[in-house]
């Protein structure tokens, strides 16, 4: 287990992060990226602070040399990567006669084409060796449109789709391809600064905690191939849907 990776693509403060922080307390060194490294280093010191292995990477999961020379560095420096997880955002609400093509191009990019590029990467690495996971985080843009959310819906709905296509393609191959929408409100500062009165509803765990999140991630890796998730939907029990 010492040598082996996991990478976590889009590792921010909330869901990302408690994804590798969970990761490393099983020994995986945690190789963690997000676009500006020096934001990592608050994550950095909690996962070396608990006893965990990580690497971080300032990587733009929208260029394809990037993507490739972090996970060549990976495979190179830290070990065999067993996971990967595509946990990139892009949410942003803009009706759609404001939406400019630079902002739905963006948004497409940064959900469905990054997890492409991420995908591709993984698959490269992990089909020679018969194995290893693939999560990819949805929401619940994946699998309903929404007014103002026509470019991330675009994008959710494309990287839905990407993930089905690997999970038929390499999941004979013994690559576990999971897509894992999360369906509600998390608990983010981002959601305590704009939307207090669903924020308040964690008191009575009706938003979702990062650290369960992470849990999902790490059982579905666990996961043996005869009965493998190929879609999760994750949920507060108060949320309507």
């Amino acid at each position: 287990m010492e040598d082996r990776a996991v990478i976590v693509m889009g590792a921010g403060n909330a869901t990302g992060g408690a994804i590798a922080r969970r990761f490393a307390r099983e020994g995986y060194t945690a190789c963690i990226s997000r676009r500006n490294v020096e934001k990592l280093q608050p994550l950095v010191q909690r996962i070396e602070e608990a006893g965990g292995r990580v690497r971080a990477f300032g990587a733009d999961a929208r260029k394809e040399d990037q993507v490739q020379d972090m996970f060549r560095t990976v495979e190179e420096e830290v070990g065999p990567i067993e996971v990967c997880v595509f946990n990139v955002g892009g949410n942003v609400r803009f009706p759609l006669e404001e939406t400019t093509s630079r902002v739905f191009y963006k948004v497409w990019e940064m959900g469905c084409f990054a997890g492409f590029l991420t995908g591709r990467e993984a698959v490269r690495y992990m089909k020679p060796r018969g194995r290893g996971t693939i999560l990819f985080t949805g929401a619940t843009s994946s699998m309903r449109g929404a007014s103002g959310f026509a470019a991330f819906s675009g994008a959710k709905f494309g990287l839905r789709s990407l993930a089905q296509s690997l999970a038929r393609e390499f999941g004979p191959q013994g690559i576990h391809v999971a897509h894992i929408i999360i369906d509600g409100a998390i608990d983010t500062e981002w959601i305590q600064e704009l939307f207090p009165q669903t924020y308040a509803k964690k008191e009575e765990e009706g938003i979702l905690n990062p650290e369960e999140i992470a849990e999902a991630y790490w059982q579905l890796h666990l996961q043996k191939r005869s009965a493998w998730t190929q879609e999760m939907d994750l949920r507060p029990w108060m949320e309507h849907f």
